[in-house]
C-alpha cells in the first residue's frame, strides 16, 4: 500500500515542479522583448498554469479514514474459561462461569416482561467434548435471545440420576415465563445412563435443533413442562445407540420426549430406542415427520402415547411408526393422518371414562405380517365407549392387517323377502350404527316391491320386502358422524 502511494505521489510532484520552472524561465527570457499581444498571451498561460497547480492536490487520494470500531458479537468460548475439550477433566464449573457471564452480559432491551434480551449472545462449546458432573443452568430466571451450541456434553459417573445435563428452570422465580428464545443447537448429549439430557420448564419459544441425545436413564431424554412453544426439530434420540433389531430391545426403558405442556412441536425427528417415544400430556401439540422405532409394541413399547383423556387436541401427521404404535386415552379432538404404520403397528383407543369424540384417523398406510392384526383397536377394560361422536376412521390403505373403519359399505344378493348385511368384520365400535343408507335393485322385470329397513343392531342391517323378489341390496353405514 505504501509503495502504491509513492508511485502516485512522485509523478504529481514532478509535474508541479516542471510547471513552476517553465513559468519562471518563460518570464525571465521573454518579458523584456515581448509585444503587447505576446505578453498578454503569456499572462494567460501563466494563469492557466496556476489553476492547474491549485487543482493538482485533488488528484492525490487522501489517506483512508480508519474504520470505526464495531463491537463484536458476544461469544463466550468455554475453553477460555478453563473447560477441558478432551473430556478428561470436569468442565462443569468452567461452563457454568461462561453461562454466568452471558447472563450478566449487555442488555439489549426486554422480551416478555422480566426477561432481558441478551442480543443473540452465544456460548460456544468450540467442538469439544466436556465432562459434566452436575446440571448446567443459569444463575436465575429472566434472560432470552441466547444460543448454546457446537459441542458434546457427557455426564460423569456421579451425575445425579434425577437431574438433566441442561436445565432451563428456576423454582424460585415468580415470572410468568422464566426464559425466552433460548436455542440449543448442534449438540451431542450423552447422559451416561445417569439422568436426562434437557429440561425446559415454564419457558417460552425454546428451540432444540440438530441435537443427538443418547444414553439417558429410566427418565426423559427431553422434558418440556409448562411454558409455550418449545420446538424440537432435526434431532435424534435413543436410550441405546442402535439402528434396530437390537438384542436388548426388550429392556429399553425411559421416554425420549415428554411433552407436559401446550403448543409445542416435534418435527423431522428420529427416536430409535426407548420404552416410549413421545409422551404427550398437554394440548395443541404437533408431531410431524417423526420416525419412531424405539421399542416394538410386541415387547411392550409405545411410539406415541397421548395421556390427556377428555381433551386431547393434538395432531400427528406425516410420521412413521415402525413396529411401534399409538395409544390415546379417551381422545377428544385428535388428528392422525398421512402416517405410515409398519410391522403390525396399530392405533389403540383406550377408554378411561368411555369418551371418544372429534377423532380423525384418515389417509394413513398400514403394512403388516398377514396375521390379521387390526389397524385400530379398542381397549375397553375400564369401561365401554358410550360417548362416541364425530369419529372418522376411513380412507386408510391396508396391507396384511385387519381393516377397521367407522364408515362401511356392503351388498348382498338374494331371492326372498329379507336381506342381511353384516358389518362386524369392518366396523370399529361394536353394536353401533348411527346412519344407514340403502338401495334395493330388483332383478325381475316389472317387479316393484315395497321395502324398508327392519332392523339395525349388532352392526347388522336387515332390509325386508313385502313380497319375494330377486334383488341386490346395497348398504352404507356410519358409526361416528
Amino acid at each position: 500500500m505504501e509503495l502504491r502511494k509513492t508511485q502516485v505521489a512522485m509523478p504529481v510532484f514532478l509535474a508541479i515542479m516542471s510547471l513552476m520552472v517553465s513559468q519562471v524561465v518563460f518570464a525571465e527570457k521573454y518579458s523584456g522583448s515581448m509585444s503587447p499581444h505576446d505578453r498578454k498571451l503569456a499572462e494567460m498561460q501563466a494563469l492557466k498554469a496556476s489553476l492547474v497547480r491549485r487543482n493538482l492536490p485533488a488528484l492525490v487520494s487522501p489517506p483512508p479514514t480508519p474504520p470505526q470500531a464495531v463491537p463484536g458479537p458476544r461469544v463466550y468460548q468455554v475453553i477460555s474459561y478453563g473447560a477441558d475439550p478432551t473430556g478428561k477433566l470436569d468442565s462443569t464449573d468452567a461452563i457454568l462461569k461462561a453461562m454466568e457471564d452471558a447472563f450478566d452480559g449487555p442488555n439489549h432491551g426486554v422480551l416478555m416482561q422480566g426477561i432481558n434480551d441478551l442480543g443473540g449472545a452465544r456460548i460456544d462449546l468450540q467442538g469439544g467434548s466436556y465432562l459434566i458432573s452436575r446440571p448446567l443452568r443459569f444463575p436465575s430466571a429472566g434472560v432470552g435471545n441466547l444460543l448454546i451450541s457446537g459441542g458434546t456434553l457427557r455426564a460423569s459417573n456421579d451425575f445425579p440420576v434425577d437431574r438433566y445435563l441442561i436445565e432451563l428452570k428456576d423454582e424460585s422465580s415468580k415470572l410468568q415465563y422464566i426464559f425466552e428464545y433460548i436455542t440449543l443447537r448442534d449438540l451431542l448429549i450423552d447422559c451416561n445412563y445417569r439422568g436426562g439430557a434437557i429440561a425446559v420448564i415454564n419457558s417460552l419459544r425454546t428451540s432444540i435443533d440438530n441435537c443427538y441425545i443418547t444414553r439417558f436413564g429410566d427418565t426423559n431424554g427431553i422434558l418440556v413442562k409448562s411454558g409455550h412453544e418449545t420446538y424440537i426439530r432435526n434431532s435424534f434420540l435413543g436410550q441405546h445407540i442402535t439402528a434396530g433389531g437390537d438384542r436388548g430391545e426388550r429392556n429399553f426403558s425411559g421416554t425420549a420426549v415428554n411433552l407436559m405442556g401446550n403448543d409445542n412441536a416435534v418435527t423431522d425427528t428420529v427416536i430409535f430406542s426407548a420404552r416410549v417415544g413421545v409422551m404427550i400430556s398437554g394440548q395443541a401439540n404437533l408431531l410431524s415427520g417423526v420416525h419412531c422405532y424405539n421399542k416394538a409394541t410386541g415387547f411392550g413399547g409405545t411410539g406415541i402415547y397421548l395421556r390427556l383423556p377428555g381433551l386431547t387436541q393434538n395432531r400427528i401427521v406425516n410420521s412413521y411408526l415402525d413396529y411401534t404404535g399409538i395409544v390415546a386415552e379417551d381422545p377428544v379432538q385428535l388428528q392422525i393422518s398421512g402416517t405410515f404404520f409398519l410391522g403390525d403397528a396399530f392405533i389403540l383407543l383406550k377408554s378411561i371414562a368411555g369418551v371418544v369424540r372429534g377423532v380423525n384417523i384418515v389417509d394413513n398406510m398400514f403394512s403388516g405380517s398377514g396375521h390379521g392384526i387390526q389397524i385400530v383397536q379398542l381397549d375397553q377394560r375400564n369401561t365401554a365407549f358410550e360417548d362416541v361422536d364425530q369419529v372418522v376412521v376411513d380412507r386408510n390403505s391396508v396391507n396384511g392387517m385387519g381393516e377397521r373403519s367407522t364408515v362401511a359399505r356392503g351388498s348382498v344378493d338374494g331371492n326372498g323377502t329379507s336381506w342381511t348385511v353384516d358389518f362386524n368384520p369392518v366396523l370399529l365400535f361394536p353394536d353401533l350404527i348411527k346412519h344407514v343408507q340403502y338401495t334395493l335393485v330388483a332383478r325381475e322385470a316389472g317387479a316393484f316391491p315395497l321395502h324398508a329397513v327392519r332392523n339395525v343392531s349388532g352392526n347388522r342391517v336387515v332390509v325386508e320386502t313385502n313380497a319375494p323378489v330377486t334383488a341386490t341390496v346395497y348398504v352404507t353405514v356410519n358409526q361416528g358422524v
